[in-house]
Parts: C-alpha cells; sequence; structure tokens
C-alpha cells in the first residue's frame, strides 16, 4: 500500500521578495548616492527603502492595480462632478511618496545633492509601484515654470513645497497640499503641438476663457494643471485651477478614463475645456518655451522610473534563482543562467551610474557647463534606457518561468509598466532628434561631452577607440537624423563606460566594454563572452545575500 502522499504541499518555490531594505540591498544605488553628493541623504533613503521592502507596502502596489480609478462625471442630482475616486491603496502610496518628497523635495529643500537624493528615491519608489509616480513627477517638473510667476501660481506653490498629500477634492485654500498636472496632447497632433486647436480668448482681469480638448491629459484628479492653447498671440501656457477662486468647479469636463496596457492604478484620461477659466503663464506665443521646462524634469524621471523598474525585474530574477533548485543545482548557481543574470545586472548598474550622474547636472544648474550636459544627456538617457526596458522586463520574467507570468506576481505589471516611459514625455524618435538639436545649436555642448568624457580617457584602450569613434561620428553631418538613434546608442553606451570605468568594480567596468563596446551593439541579455566575472557581478547585485 502506498504511503500517503499530500498532494499540495509547496516544495522548491521561492518565497516572496519582501520583508528587506531596497536601498541597503542595492550596492550599485548606495555607491552612486554617495558618489554623486548625497551622502548626508543615506539615512533617509535606508528608512525609506526599509519602508518599501515591508510586505504591506508592497501589497498596496498590487492593490492599486487591481483595484483602478474610476470617473464619477456627475453627482446624484445630475450636476457635473468630474471626480476621479481612487482605492485607498493609492492614497497611502501618494502619501509615502509626498512623504519622501518626490514631488517637490529639492526645491522645497535646495541644498547641494537634493536632486541626487529625490532620484535614489524615485528609482526605489519604482520598484514598488509605478502609477503613483506620474502626478508626483508633474508636480515636480512644474515648480520652475510655475515659480517664475507667483502671481498666478502662489496658493498652489506653497502648498506644493509641503511634504502632505491631501486627497480631498476641494478649493486650493482648504487643502493641506497641492499636485499639478499638464495637458498638451490633441488628438490630431501627439507630439507636433503647435497644431494645436485648442483656444484661449482672453475673459478679463487677466483670465482668459480655454475652449477646446486634450487627448491625453495624465492624473486629472491634481489640483491645477499646465495647457497649451492657443491665444491671440500663438500658442502659450495656462494655469487651469480644477477650482476657481471663489469655490467652484472649473469646466474641465473629464470625458473618460483611458484603458491602457500598463499604468493601470493611474487615472489618464480625456478632457473638453468649455470656456474654463485659465492664467497665462509667460508671454503670448511663449507656452512651449514655458511647459517644455517642466518636460525637461518629467524626462528626467522616465529614465529614473524605468531604471528602478529594471532593479525590481533584477531583485525578483535574482531572488528566485536563488531558491529555486532544477536539475539538482540552484539556477543562480547554472552558468547559462548565471549569464543571464550577470547580463541583467550589468544592465541595471549602467542605467543606475547614468541617472545619478544625470542628477547631479540638475544639482549644479547654476553652472554653464552642466546645464549644457544636461539639455543634451536628459533625452539621450530617456532614450535609451528606456529602450532596453522592454527587452530586460521580458528576460527577467523568462526568469521566473510560468510564475512570472501570471497576475498574483509582480512581473507581469513591471513589464507592462515599461513601454510608457519610451512613449511619455516624448517618443524615442522626439529624443534622438532633441540630443541632434542640443549638438547643432549650442558648439560648446560637444565640448562639455568632450570634458565629461575625458575623465576616463586612459583607462582602457577599447573606450578610448570608442570614444574617438563616437566623435568622429557626432562631428559627421551626413544624414544625420536617419542614423539618430545609432548615434544616441553609441553616445549612451560610451557615456555609461566611462562612468563604469571611473567608479565600478574592474569587473563590472571590463564586462560592459567587452559586452558593449567591443561589440557592435547589445543584443539578447546572457550573451556575455567568455572571461567575465560572472559571479562577481551576480553578487555585487544581489538584493540578500546569496
Amino acid at each position: 500500500m502506498l504511503a500517503p502522499f499530500e498532494t499540495h504541499e509547496v516544495l522548491n518555490q521561492s518565497p516572496p521578495l519582501e520583508a528587506y531594505n531596497l536601498y541597503a540591498g542595492n550596492m550599485a544605488l548606495r555607491e552612486g548616492v554617495r558618489r554623486e553628493g548625497a551622502k548626508w541623504a543615506d539615512r533617509s533613503l535606508t528608512a525609506f527603502g526599509e519602508l518599501l521592502g515591508k510586505p504591506e507596502t508592497m501589497e498596496l502596489g498590487y492593490l492599486a492595480n487591481r483595484h483602478t480609478p474610476t470617473l464619477k462625471t456627475f453627482d446624484l442630482k445630475g450636476r457635473r462632478r468630474d471626480e476621479v475616486e481612487f482605492h485607498p491603496a493609492w492614497h497611502r502610496l501618494m502619501a509615502i511618496g509626498c512623504g519622501q518628497g518626490l514631488h517637490s523635495g529639492p526645491w522645497a529643500d535646495p541644498r547641494p545633492g537634493a536632486h541626487v537624493a529625490r532620484a535614489a528615491a524615485f528609482m526605489l519608489f519604482a520598484e514598488v509601484e509605478q502609477g503613483a509616480l506620474c502626478p508626483l513627477t508633474m508636480t515636480f517638473g512644474s515648480v520652475p515654470a510655475l515659480r517664475r510667476f507667483p502671481g498666478v501660481a502662489g496658493p498652489f506653490l506653497e502648498r506644493v513645497l509641503k511634504p502632505n498629500y491631501d486627497a480631498r477634492f476641494r478649493p486650493i485654500a482648504e487643502k493641506t497640499g497641492a499636485l499639478v498636472g499638464m495637458g498638451m496632447t490633441e488628438k490630431q497632433g501627439g507630439s507636433d503641438v503647435r497644431t494645436n486647436t485648442t483656444q484661449a480668448e482672453p475673459a478679463g482681469d487677466g483670465a482668459y476663457a480655454v475652449t477646446g480638448h486634450k487627448w491625453f491629459f495624465s492624473a486629472p484628479m491634481c489640483d491645477g494643471f499646465l495647457v497649451l492653447a492657443q491665444a491671440p498671440g500663438g500658442l502659450s501656457c495656462f494655469f487651469l485651477p480644477r477650482f476657481l477662486p471663489d469655490g467652484s468647479l472649473n469646466a474641465i469636463r473629464i470625458q473618460r478614463l483611458k484603458d491602457k496596457v500598463g499604468n493601470k492604478s493611474n487615472a489618464s484620461s480625456e478632457v473638453e475645456f468649455h470656456a474654463a477659466t485659465g492664467w497665462l503663464l509667460g508671454e503670448e506665443g511663449r507656452g512651449v518655451p514655458t511647459i517644455l521646462e517642466m518636460g525637461t524634469y518629467t524626462r528626467l524621471d522616465c529614465g529614473l522610473g524605468t531604471t528602478g523598474i529594471m532593479r525590481a525585474c533584477l531583485a525578483h530574477a535574482l531572488h528566485h534563482t536563488a531558491h529555486r533548485t532544477v536539475f539538482q543545482r540552484k539556477l543562480v548557481d547554472q552558468p547559462l543562467m548565471r549569464n543571464v543574470l550577470a547580463d541583467i545586472a550589468l544592465e541595471v548598474e549602467a542605467a543606475t551610474a547614468c541617472m545619478l550622474r544625470l542628477a547631479r547636472a540638475f544639482d549644479a544648474q547654476a553652472e554653464e557647463g552642466e546645464t549644457l550636459f544636461r539639455r543634451l544627456m536628459t533625452p539621450a538617457a530617456k532614450y535609451w534606457i528606456c529602450k532596453r526596458g522592454p527587452g530586460l522586463a521580458a528576460e527577467a520574467m523568462e526568469v521566473l518561468g510560468g510564475n512570472g507570468y501570471v497576475e498574483e506576481g509582480i512581473m507581469g505589471r513591471l513589464y507592462r509598466e515599461m513601454p510608457v516611459n519610451s512613449i511619455w514625455e516624448g517618443s524615442g524618435n522626439v529624443m534622438c532628434l532633441d540630443v541632434l538639436r542640443a549638438l547643432e545649436r549650442s558648439p560648446e555642448t560637444r565640448a562639455v561631452l568632450a570634458a565629461e568624457l575625458k575623465q576616463a580617457r586612459g583607462a582602457d584602450r577599447r573606450l578610448d577607440q570608442a570614444m574617438s569613434a563616437l566623435q568622429a561620428e557626432l562631428e559627421d553631418p551626413t544624414e544625420a537624423e536617419t542614423r539618430a538613434r545609432r548615434t544616441v546608442e553609441r553616445l549612451m553606451l560610451v557615456f555609461q563606460a566611462s562612468l563604469l570605468v571611473r567608479h565600478a568594480p574592474s569587473a563590472v567596468a571590463d564586462a560592459f566594454i567587452q559586452s558593449r563596446i567591443e561589440r557592435d551593439a547589445p543584443g539578447h541579455y546572457g550573451v556575455l563572452p567568455r572571461g567575465i566575472d560572472l559571479g562577481a557581478l551576480v553578487e555585487r547585485a544581489a538584493p540578500l545575500p546569496m
């Protein structure tokens, strides 16, 4: 007679990756924070990493995406309401993000390294939940523009600069915190905002009546919005509050919420303006430069968010393989799997180093060279890192096998989040053309780039050769627009290699140069050449001791 067998006994499954410190377990991030001038934030980031790694915080991300926002267009009596309702998990996540200053920290406390500290916290938050980052990043990007027009935005700025999240649907005078969104995209134009048809007519007392639509209007629950509209003097930027000074609801009509591929927790919408009241920011006809200042910061956050998601994919893949046994060996110890994991780890470390260096350029805003540097490298980093993300997420999902392809886990959500950062704030082609414009409009930009790369000159012969080839390519005007993607790819690989040569362990830098610089282009993950110390890369990246 056969012995009793428990059919539901769970064997050879990895435990959940939770109850760990996301910051303490990320060596590349910790080193980068200290290197780029934010060592003072170590204690705060350590506490933040511990909070994010708690099981109950991880669960918030799951709940906010499972119970998606709903639109309440009218109240019981038929009056326009235009309010978005969220699950309590969303509000808790927003409170955590605002409490850490992701929406305004460097503006409220502009000490040296403030942008680096916020960048690190932003990447950590992205490992847990990504939708809540949308209103936080738009608010962050709006502050420089709003600060130049305190007469229009003073009451909002006062509340934006506080570490408070106030979810109440109330006039700004009644709230303790505020969030700011934006609206540029119209159905007929997309990235070509100069074809926008929304109109703004002077309405007296400095106000304008704004009439038209926006095809993508993210985070419509914010307290105010930067909106592009055609004024008599040309395309202009306006600030539209949800509630008017008299306490009445502004005529911003939410038509529907977008049913997106990912980013489910965040409400993206289509709206119409029915003579909504707005106030001009700057001069008529100068709307694009005004709102693009906001876009510079939100593009930075696209790169930061993708880097954080990449790190989450890597952490879950490493954790799973450290506990899963196949063919009498742990997956992490099997040579081919180790090649895949080491390659992913290499990508994440390079992205982390890049984004923290770029964040430092935002800290050094008074330095002309750093201003030119971030003007060039922000679109370049957004293009390359956001392009590398989806493939990395797919590879990490495959590491977990079928467990990675079910909705109960996190991998499916991470995978669906990846493409949006390539699309938001300008698609890949827009970013590459922006890099070309930065190089063409300011001859000093190339000198700034050369000075940055020069710091790694002489460290590795292969990298020196790649730098010379890059310089020749940047100076060649032949079909520059046609080959812009290839140019930006080379720029980013050389820049990332220069950072790793200077700051990372030799095993990391050498592996990156062998696999990304010596080869014509990086291919699939898991094809690192012979001679690379795979174990060193895997162990360095592990979220918990292996």
